[in-house]
């Protein structure tokens, strides 16, 4: 082609005659094939994630759920970059189960750790610059001039010493049959159009007019409702139950028993409650009958007298330091179970036929559900098909897959298409929960003040104890049935050497980040069997409430400003140093408006440095806050209005578990129910977020989490300047 001339209507007479099914070479490691053909003759699927169609249409998959956290816009507009096209141009397809899309970080394919962004950050946009590349290419044979002449933007290539042009959908069936480099050139961060730009919510309009489908928006023809008793007490089983008293009931269709309990059908929800509601079982309420949230803690405390733990941090000598100390101060932290409280509650649709089952589901966990579904029926893995939804809420809670599988289970045994809904209550009484944890902390100050020694022990569950029995199997798609419990049982065994260690019990203090000589830190495991799983910021969430909360301590045994007493610690780490001195600067911190007090914290989580003042005011024994300065380092923000709304919600989010957030356990029973008494934050609770982005090159890092762990020991510091009252235990209730 090199040798060819064209006028404009000779090269649309080639385009036409040119082979319309892409077979495109792409340089993306590990996530396609050498040829990508659509199977259909008017589509190039470039690669994995983008389709292009011959009037311009841009499809792209993505690869990570959106639940609220801004997935959709910020992978989005890595894409549109590197493709110099509009974002809002580009048809977004949400991805189905395929290992093609495997979160790298964890060999899933899941949306969790506040990573979509920084683990696709090259991988996305090298996508989109494939495709800018081979537009570029074909339009300089057309023009019989160097690639290198050629310009692309708005979703045409341009040649400005001619001033031709001609759109993608021109190229399209020349551009396709181009050979790619084995090196592609990615954007300069100084040619970014949208990358740090782009700020309008991709997804706002679906929602704000109702467009977007959620999970519990989801109709198929023949649908039946189903709803599902669970046994009150953790862990007990179905002993007996007589559906006959409830099959006349109308629109009931079938009562089943599943794994989980019993589940009445009906042809409408409403319908299914009430039949559930009138329904007697009768339940064998097992080993934790007996079960409290004080006999939890007592086991917490037994353990740790028992056990000195694994040591996750041995830096330095922290008897001696503790031994020379001219000060020792010695306390205990505990952090309550919590639960997840999405505002939608879990739900799933799912049609088991033969030889296939759809489900549709909002889940962070798209091959963890095709593993919970294969357990509950005759199916394999590729016989069962994930649709994805839109999220309303997920923090870590849809990452379990218990709600999809319920369905699919009783789908299975009534024949029908199945919709389950959980309540509030269900949602509240069933969850799997931020696990609790309980903490033994003691510190050694020298005689000038100086923190010398650093010792901390951690008491808690491992949510890989409950998660495994789905995640193995997912990670090995070959693996028949019969392995799946053997799959999870080695990776119990063999955690941290075959398979991924769980660090959500001690992140967040193992990785300290003061400049201390004397440093020890333990982990000692305790399960009282309480089902738990992932909550937003996972061990942080706890963790940063000790471990900032003792640093605060510290400082005031060191009779020093918090922030002085911090920043001296730091000083070896710019990137703290920079967030902590800017949040100081911002709350103008040590001069607070009459009437209030402040609270300060700094913690590093999912890359991310996030430091936080908090203002409150007193009103007898109960506070408000009536301010949060938020400042965050997140390396390069892709969409800076995503990191402001994530940085406020993460605040809100932590500020409601710090005020109200327990999950009590009473005779194996959890006594929360709704949002009665599992109170969520009120609008007129909400404090004014003033939030602050360092400017930065770097890689983008997390932000869909980093903002919650700082919040409650910022809390809890501003507490103690206004009462004087040191709470160790959340929530934060001043007496």
């Amino acid at each position: 082609m090199s040798d060819l001339t064209l006028s404009r209507r000779q090269f649309f007479k080639m385009s036409a005659a040119a082979s319309g099914g892409l077979v495109l070479a792409s340089g993306i490691s590990a996530c396609m094939t050498q040829t990508h053909s659509s199977g259909n003759e008017d589509l190039w699927k470039a690669n994995a994630w983008v389709t292009l169609h011959p009037d311009g249409r841009i499809e792209f998959v993505l690869d990570r759920v959106e639940m609220g956290q801004g997935t959709l816009t910020g992978l989005t507009t890595l894409l549109a970059e590197e493709m110099d096209v509009k974002p809002e141009l580009i048809e977004i397809k949400f991805a189905p189960a395929d290992p093609t899309y495997r979160n790298p970080d964890y060999g899933l394919q899941i949306t969790g750790g506040s990573n979509s962004l920084s683990s696709s950050w090259e991988q996305i946009r090298e996508s989109g610059a494939v495709i800018r590349t081979v537009m570029k290419q074909a339009a300089s044979r057309v023009w019989k001039v160097e690639p290198s002449e050629c310009v692309t933007s708005d979703s045409q290539v341009m040649h400005p010493p001619t001033n031709q042009a001609l759109k993608y959908s021109d190229l399209y069936k020349l551009a396709i049959n181009e050979r790619i480099p084995n090196d592609i050139e990615l954007k300069d961060p100084s040619e970014f159009k949208l990358i740090g730009k782009h700020n309008q919510r991709l997804d706002a309009p679906l929602k704000s007019t109702g467009a977007a489908n959620f999970g519990i928006d989801t109709q198929i023809e023949g649908m039946a409702y189903a709803v599902v008793a669970r046994s009150p007490v953790i862990g007990g089983k179905v002993k007996h139950f007589d559906p006959s008293s409830v099959m006349a009931m109308t629109g009931v269709k079938q009562v089943v028993q599943i794994t989980s309990g019993v589940a009445v059908v009906a042809e409408q929800y409403w319908q299914a409650r009430k039949a559930l509601n009138a329904l007697a079982i009768e339940w064998n309420e097992g080993q934790n009958a007996s079960l409290s949230t004080d006999r939890v803690f007592e086991l917490y405390k037994k353990a740790a007298d028992d056990d000195e733990g694994d040591k996750r941090r041995d830096d330095g000598d922290i008897d001696e330091a503790l031994a020379t100390a001219a000060k020792i101060v010695d306390v205990e932290y505990q952090a309550p179970f919590l639960a997840h409280a999405t505002m939608e509650p879990q739900n799933c649709v799912a049609h088991v036929q033969e030889d296939r089952c759809d489900v549709w589901a909002p889940t962070q966990g798209p091959d963890v559900a095709q593993v919970a579904v294969a357990k509950v029926t005759d199916l394999s893995l590729d016989q069962i098909f994930i649709h994805t939804t839109f999220i309303g809420g997920g923090f870590g809670r849809r990452l379990t897959q218990d709600f999809t599988a319920e369905a699919a289970e009783i789908s299975a045994k009534t024949k029908l298409p199945i919709k389950l809904i959980w309540s509030r209550e269900d949602d509240t009484k069933h969850d799997l929960y931020r696990p609790a944890s309980y903490h033994r902390l003691k510190a050694g100050l020298s005689k000038d003040g100086q923190l010398i020694g650093w010792q901390h022990q951690i008491v808690c569950s491992k949510i890989l104890s409950w998660y495994v029995w789905d995640a193995a199997p997912a990670q090995f798609p070959w693996a028949p049935k019969f392995m799946y419990n053997t799959l999870a049982n080695v990776g119990l065994a063999g955690e941290g050497v075959v398979a991924p260690e769980d660090h959500s019990p001690f992140e967040g203090a193992d990785s300290y980040p003061y400049s201390v000589a004397n440093i020890d830190v333990r982990y000692t495991h305790a399960d009282a069997g309480v089902p738990v799983t992932y909550w937003r910021s996972v061990g942080h969430s706890q963790n940063a409430f000790v471990v900032e909360g003792f640093m605060n301590e510290m400082a005031h045994a060191a009779e020093q400003d918090p922030y002085t007493f911090k920043r001296a610690l730091l000083k070896d780490i710019p990137q703290a140093l920079a967030v902590l001195d800017q949040v100081a600067k911002s709350a103008n911190w040590g001069n607070p408006k009459a009437g209030r007090h402040q609270g300060l914290a700094i913690h590093k989580s999912f890359g991310t440095w996030v430091a936080q003042v908090v203002e409150v005011s007193l009103n007898g024994n109960q506070y408000q806050v009536e301010k949060v300065y938020c400042v965050v380092d997140c390396g390069l923000a892709v969409n800076p209005d995503v990191v402001h709304s994530q940085m406020e919600s993460g605040v809100v989010f932590a500020l409601t578990a710090a005020k109200y957030g327990q999950i009590d356990i009473e005779d194996g029973k959890v006594r929360q129910s709704n949002f009665h008494d599992y109170q969520m934050l009120r609008m007129n609770e909400c404090p004014e977020i003033i939030v602050d982005i360092i400017p930065s090159a770097n890689a983008p890092t997390g932000v869909g989490e980093p903002g919650v762990p700082p919040l409650a020991p910022a809390l809890a510091d501003a507490l103690f300047s206004a009462t004087g009252q040191r709470l160790r235990s959340l929530p934060l209730t001043l007496n």
